[in-house]
């Protein structure tokens, strides 16, 4: 079993490094670049090529049955579910063979609505702690089911 996280711009990496040092799980931060490599023996800080879907390509070349990647990216998510990783968004919402084609369409909606309208602001809501503890409960949830 691994977590997988998808570290560029991931607002829940130290809970995935917290989780994972407690539980004793290899862990994989894939990014871009802008991470230092990690002195525990379990994290691995992975550098990818620039682009912008290498990171996700590498990830989803590896994950598998009993993993659990953590991933804002919906394609991703669904190549891990497919995969038969358990997937979880960064405000611990859990990614699954029910709902990932309900997200592929409300992902490809939002970005027609965006292409229609370039004059559109806005942005997500500010990242709180009660979302951070509501993803470190998910995620421990999900290591802890990965494991079984």
């Amino acid at each position: 079993m691994s977590l997988y996280v998808d570290a560029d711009a991931c607002p829940v990496k130290d809970e995935c490094l917290r989780a994972a040092g407690r539980l004793g799980i290899q862990t994989f931060l894939v990014c871009n670049g802008g991470l230092r490599p990690s002195a525990h023996p379990l994290v691995q800080v992975v550098f990818v090529t620039q682009g912008p879907d290498e990171a996700d390509r590498w990830i989803a070349d590896r994950a598998g049955k009993g993993d659990v990647v953590v991933t804002a990216d919906i394609p991703l998510a669904a190549k891990a579910v497919a995969a038969g990783a358990l997937v979880l968004k960064h405000d611990g919402e859990a990614l699954t063979p029910a709902n990932i084609g309900n997200a592929l369409a409300t992902r490809d909606l939002m970005a027609d609505l965006r292409a229609a309208d370039p004059f559109r602001q806005g942005g997500g809501r500010m990242f709180t702690r009660q979302d951070r503890a509501r993803f470190a409960a998910a995620l421990d949830r999900a290591l802890r089911a990965a494991a079984r």
